[in-house]
């Protein structure tokens, strides 16, 4: 039989242990697990049984790690990875072979788009790194992060991961949430709602983000539960610039809710903002995307269920350094029915399924949701999104590098296929922007205020 190190290492105890919400953190000797047999943020180190997914042997923690002991901050990451060829091709004719191996939303892009869509197997790399004290804080979070309420919030945890051990799928979801994606980011980058022909309109962001949760030094006491802020102004096409939105993310939304507010540049005035949330529409979207699918999802969870599936081994999109070049235009990735895949890139990792059902008497467009989330850094990487007849609606896909320079691993292109309609929508198009992400920008929390945006407006 088992012992107790060998489930826990192989993920079996997380899918047994599913139905029950968890109330505490892991004990001290499940913790030293952390670093030795698991990696610092909780995943299997070893490589799998057919040698298909590697060891973990630490991804990349500095640019001249990655082979680019150049680059600057903010650059369009060179691709470490360039050399490699694809192992395979799957398309509609093959998809059986590989089939155990593929999302539900996958093999329902592959059947509706027979002669365009495929998908370009590579060599896997588990590339994903973090900074030293990340690992260290999600070590420390391991025993004494808890869930509040019905899993609406958190507490016992700053900095790391909370609950790098999981035991429900809704501990899954805080890890996403709450994973590490630096400290403070600020980018311009482009959203595309692609028509079934391929037509579109760019609309244009200037996103700025300071995470409190991160910052080096920080107590849990001192967020004043706020985990994150967020801006985000509309600043192209010229009918929609000038909007902005502000966010306060908190971390226990049992006890608050999300703070929002929006700047309308016609009233020249700030409002409160209560439905950025859930399912409202997300900002220049048309219609493709709910405001909760951003950054594949944030926000509370309390309006599903959420059942940890276990762990499986997926292809998924990751390494997506071609999406990410500065040598493509928009118009060499964006095509009609989904971008153009040749620029796509998929490995097979082991990830944590978490199926989300929509609780009785709560509303939401999406029915369920099924989420894939990459075991080496908490970050969703794909999402089959089903409609109020349990039919196949959307595909979200989270195209992640490792911005080596940090480092943090986080997605360069979020795309959302609509199956039903034919459109699509990809978000995070930044490869005819001068500057990608510049982690370096001078921001406080005093940046991000009502106030401040009503004098940023006004400017």
């Amino acid at each position: 039989m088992m012992n107790l190190k060998n489930i826990l290492r192989l993920g079996l105890l997380a899918a047994t242990m599913a139905a029950t919400l968890a109330t505490a953190g892991v004990t001290a000797q499940q913790a030293a697990q952390l670093g030795t047999d698991l990696t610092p943020m909780g995943g299997e180190k070893a490589a799998n049984a057919a040698g298909t997914i590697p060891a973990w042997t630490g991804g990349f923690t500095s640019a001249a790690q990655a082979g680019f002991p150049a680059f600057k901050s903010g650059g369009h990451h060179p691709d470490p990875y360039a050399s490699d060829k694809p192992l395979y091709k799957i398309d509609a004719s093959n998809m059986a072979r590989y089939a155990e191996n593929l999302t539900a939303g996958h093999k329902a892009l592959l059947s509706a788009y027979k002669t365009s869509y495929f998908m370009n197997v590579y060599p896997s790399h588990r590339s994903a790194a973090f900074p030293q004290r990340i690992y260290d804080a999600t070590k420390a979070n391991a025993t004494s992060a808890k869930l509040t309420g019905a899993g609406n919030g958190v507490t016992g945890a700053i900095g790391g991961v909370p609950f790098p051990i999981p035991s429900s799928g809704v501990e899954v979801i805080w890890n996403h949430i709450l994973r590490y994606r630096a400290e403070i980011a600020e980018r311009i980058i482009g959203q595309a709602a692609v028509s079934r022909t391929g037509d579109y309109n760019l609309v244009k962001f200037h996103d700025q983000t300071l995470v409190g949760y991160s910052l080096p030094g920080a107590t849990e006491a001192g967020l004043d539960n706020v985990v994150l802020y967020f801006i985000q102004e509309t600043i192209a096409p010229a009918r929609l610039a000038g909007e902005i939105l502000l966010v306060h993310e908190t971390l226990d939304q049992t006890k608050e809710q999300r703070r929002a507010w929006l700047y309308n540049p016609g009233q020249r005035r700030v409002r409160r903002a209560p439905n950025v949330a859930f399912d409202n529409p997300g900002t220049g979207s048309d219609g493709l995307r709910t405001a909760d699918q951003f950054d594949i999802l944030n926000g509370s969870p309390e309006r599903y269920d959420w059942k940890l599936v276990g762990k499986q081994e997926m292809l998924v999109p990751y390494n997506a350094y071609m999406l990410h070049s500065d040598k493509l235009k928009n118009s060499d990735i964006i095509r009609p029915l989904h971008i153009n895949q040749q620029h796509a890139r998929y490995e097979l990792h082991r990830v944590w399924v978490v199926d989300a059902v929509l609780k009785p008497g709560q509303r939401h467009i999406y029915k369920r949701r099924t989420f894939y989330v990459d075991e080496d850094s908490w970050q969703i990487l794909v999402v089959d999104c089903y409609d109020d007849r349990d039919q196949m609606w959307r595909v979200q896909e989270g195209h992640s590098i490792n911005y080596y320079e940090i480092p943090t691993f986080w997605t360069t292109l979020e795309t959302t296929y609509d199956l039903q309609s034919g459109r699509y929508l990809a978000l995070g198009l930044d490869n005819e922007e001068p500057q990608t992400v510049n982690f370096d920008a001078k921001l406080t929390a005093a940046d991000f205020t009502p106030a401040a945006i009503a004098r940023r407006g006004t400017r």
